[in-house]
């Protein structure tokens, strides 16, 4: 198998906000040898390109039209700021544009990805971790969207089925570029979009054979911990979310600060397999354990 064929079928696109000198998930996926665009406000266009001389990124500024037109669940307009759902918009038309059927966007603090095997997580250092998740999916047609797990979620001692259906799929996305829908919410944008593409009768997959480690919400600088999590707590995210969806959300109290739960049981659409599906993938042949020394 060719490194071209091990290669993401489909563009992977990072926004990012204030943390040029950081790039967790960028510095991730250079490291990997996977080519992505980091999608930047355009005052900040300079720093990101400053910053990623010698990485695989390419930086793409943001249309800021789309923030006028974003939807925001709410009536403050602009006199706050929007989260990063306007750039995840824009990325996802950047995309369509170009003529592809799907597009991976994810979080700027993700600091690396796993292959979980046997209940062992180990680092993926290959592009062929993206190339196998879209083999997966592409054998559906069903699917509007799939991604990793959190590492902190899959627990060792777990007897963790390969993947789940029909959840939520959290800061690393692979999405379907046909759909009629778009993300929206100044909050919870990740968790709206899930839940409009289940109430749609769409399946998502989240897999646990292949991890993400992000980052805890406000433990790093930039993004929205200025904006949203430094100044107001985690409230009014859940809040917002409880008034998108109410059916399905209640807000609860863990860990010193305020959650939702999301009932995802009354979702129970199976995976439709393509009548031309290829069950076996060479993909699989590209991911060996091997000994860094």
């Amino acid at each position: 198998m060719s490194t071209s064929d091990r290669l993401p079928r489909f563009p992977l696109y990072i926004p990012s906000k204030g943390r040029s000198e950081k790039r967790l998930t960028s510095r991730a996926l250079t490291e990997q040898g996977v080519p992505h665009y980091l999608v930047v406000e355009p005052q900040e266009v300079d720093d990101y390109q400053r910053a990623t001389r010698g990485s695989l990124a390419t930086v793409l500024p943001l249309d800021l039209s789309f923030k006028d037109r974003y939807e925001l669940c709410d009536d403050l307009g602009l006199s706050k700021s929007t989260g990063p759902g306007p750039a995840r918009n824009f990325i996802w038309e950047h995309s369509r544009a170009a003529g592809h059927p799907w597009h991976w966007v994810m979080d700027d603090n993700i600091q690396r990805f796993y292959r979980c095997h046997q209940n062992a997580k180990i680092q993926v250092l290959t592009p062929a971790f993206w190339r196998a998740m879209e083999d997966f999916v592409l054998r559906y047609e069903n699917v509007a969207m799939a991604g990793p797990n959190y590492e902190m979620f899959a627990k060792s001692r777990d007897d963790l089925p390969p993947f789940i259906t029909n959840t939520r799929i959290y800061s690393c996305n692979l999405i379907r570029n046909d759909l009629p829908l778009r993300w929206r919410g100044r909050y919870n944008e990740d968790t709206i979009l899930s839940l409009d593409m289940l109430k749609a009768g769409w399946c998502t997959i989240q897999f646990n054979a292949f991890l993400q480690k992000k980052l805890w919400t406000q433990t790093i600088g930039g993004g929205n911990t200025a904006e949203f999590y430094a100044k107001e707590g985690t409230a009014p995210k859940s809040e917002m979310l409880a008034r998108v969806h109410p059916d399905v959300t209640r807000l609860v109290w863990k860990f010193n600060r305020h959650h939702h739960h999301v009932d995802y049981k009354r979702f129970k659409q199976p995976l439709r397999r393509k009548p031309d599906a290829v069950m076996q993938s060479p993909t699989a042949d590209a991911m060996r354990l091997v000994t860094r020394g």
